[in-house]
């Protein structure tokens, strides 16, 4: 399957890939940067290839500051990328030789200064109450003053678009005073992150007929458009793309660089990141993730969990003839992965797709049926196992008898008191069999899920020592039939991990003990299996 169509026009000799992740993306609502994250991510940015990296506002303030001086004393290492500080024009009234944050931008040690200044003449005169004349004059003091110490400066014409609406005139006029102070690139920000593509492209190409300028774009995306605004731009002639990892960024965020690129390299067929280095971007994105403590939106293009995940048994039926049939391109292309869910809405397909990928061969249509509808009772009562492929290769593991007992709990109870000084204590005994040897335990835990975790632990340890390494990362319960109030049907999702490996196992039950206790024998159970074990003498 082809993916790639003609662009509107040939790439430009020069095409800038430009990071605002560890500045715009920062501010970000909960979003919290140290200066070693910065670092970290900065390294990260320059694995995946941009071109810029934005890091900060030096002397605005003290985190930024520190995060300079440390890629300035060699705390990191960029092979690929140039580093960026930001920062504003010159204060009202005064010069730019003589501006302490202006000074800052110099002595950053960045190689690249993006000043920002304003477009719209209603922000200059309300916001920053001077004069049309006086804007334009802290452009050119600015840009020409750090041109001259040798920075080289793109100028971020904020809120751009909302004042050529307003003054078509004057918002040139800022392009081209930035131009004739020697600034290399004009980015045109839509900063409230109102536009939409065909007024973006309108208005682009309107830009770049009437000051013949290098012309950038820097989108928000308060209209869920920020990354088709931006390649609106391209289309209509910029040749500088800014944006955050993963759409970073206050209010609704920013306009997301990682579909931006994967569209322009792989739609497009321009080559703007160094060979290789798209196909690191699911890796990436969500090792950035990790640093900034957001957890990825499993729907996000290119790079999500879901990008490639299939449920209906009418896709399952096409993909297993050819994949590329409901996929817009080869997932690996990004360093993703398809994924065939498992749920009520699948068909025969679906299993048989979902067993080789665990290694099982249900070419056989009785048993891929029998599976299926075996699937489709239980989730019939509540089981889901799209969310939880754990519990899904144990039901099928045991429909085809290749289920290994590792160990057989005869009876488990949990008991809870809470005493005259308010303390709650909580234990749970469990009697199983494992190794050939009959063990009762007691576990005392914050709750009766983690007593019983801490019970079956005690218990398997001395056969299975391994599972001393699994840990409870997440535990979720839904109530299924709300309508029936404290004796609903609940539903448990527990998510375990080794330090390895990550997997999720379901639990149902009238009670959430009940179906706690089947989601955490399972997650041991799996643990054990993808262990590959011996139980110890």
């Amino acid at each position: 399957m082809s993916t790639t169509a003609s662009a509107p026009f040939e790439r430009p000799a020069e095409f800038h890939v430009y990071d605002t992740t560890l500045r715009d993306g920062a501010q970000q609502e909960g979003l919290r940067l140290s200066v070693a994250d910065k670092l970290q991510i900065a390294g990260l940015l320059d694995e995946l290839g941009v071109n810029y990296i934005e890091g900060g506002w030096p002397g605005a303030n003290p985190n930024d500051t520190a995060f300079f001086a440390a890629a300035a004393a060699g705390e990191v290492t960029l092979k690929n990328a140039t580093l960026t500080a930001f920062g504003f024009t010159r204060r009202v009234g005064g010069t730019a030789a003589d501006d302490p944050l202006t000074a800052a931008l110099r002595d950053s040690g960045a190689g690249v200064a993006c000043v920002v200044a304003k477009s719209h003449d209603q922000h200059v005169v309300r916001a920053l109450r001077t004069t049309l004349e006086e804007n334009l004059a802290m452009i050119t003091d600015t840009v020409s003053h750090l041109v001259a110490e040798g920075q080289r400066v793109f100028l971020d014409c904020e809120h751009f678009f909302d004042g050529f609406r307003d003054n078509k005139a004057y918002a040139l006029e800022v392009v081209r005073t930035a131009m004739d102070a020697g600034a290399e690139v004009a980015v045109l920000c839509d900063t409230n992150g109102g536009m939409l593509p065909t007024w973006v492209g309108e208005i682009v190409a309107e830009v770049a007929q009437a000051t013949d300028a290098r012309l950038g774009i820097h989108a928000h995306n308060d209209t869920g458009c920020a990354v088709a605004n931006t390649i609106a731009a391209v289309d209509a002639g910029a040749m500088h793309v800014q944006g955050t990892i993963n759409g970073y960024g206050e209010r609704t965020g920013n306009a997301d660089l990682v579909p931006i690129v994967a569209n322009l390299e792989l739609k497009y067929g321009w080559q703007l990141l160094p060979a290789g280095s798209l196909a690191e971007a699911t890796r990436l994105s969500h090792a950035i993730a990790e640093v900034t403590n957001v957890p990825p939106s499993t729907r996000q293009p290119y790079v999500g969990l879901s990008s490639f995940a299939h449920k209906a048994g009418l896709h399952a039926s096409a993909i297993k003839v050819d994949p590329n049939l409901y996929q817009h391109i080869d997932p690996e292309l990004v360093g993703n992965d398809m994924r065939m869910l498992v749920s009520d809405m699948a068909g025969r397909a679906n299993i048989q797709i979902k067993g080789s990928e665990l290694g099982f061969d249900l070419s056989d249509r009785d048993l891929a049926a029998k599976i299926t509808d075996k699937v489709k009772e239980r989730e019939a009562d509540g089981y889901t196992y799209e969310g939880a492929d754990a519990s899904f290769e144990l039901l099928l593991r045991a429909e085809l008898d290749q289920l290994p007992e590792y160990f057989v709990a005869r009876s488990w109870r949990v008991f809870t008191q809470s005493g005259t000084d308010g303390v709650t204590d909580t234990e749970a005994t469990i009697r199983l069999e494992a190794g050939g040897h009959s063990t009762r335990v007691v576990g005392e835990g914050n709750g009766p899920v983690n007593a019983l975790d801490h019970a079956l632990r005690e218990a398997l340890l001395p056969v299975y020592p391994v599972v001393d390494h699994f840990e409870l990362s997440d535990y979720r319960v839904r109530i299924l039939d709300q309508g029936h109030g404290t004796d609903a049907t609940t539903r448990v999702l527990i998510q375990t991990t080794n330090g390895l490996r990550t997997w999720t196992t379901v639990g149902v039950g009238q009670n959430v003990i009940e179906a706690s206790w089947e989601a955490l024998s399972q997650a041991y159970t799996y643990g054990l299996l993808h262990s590959e074990v011996e139980p110890a003498s």
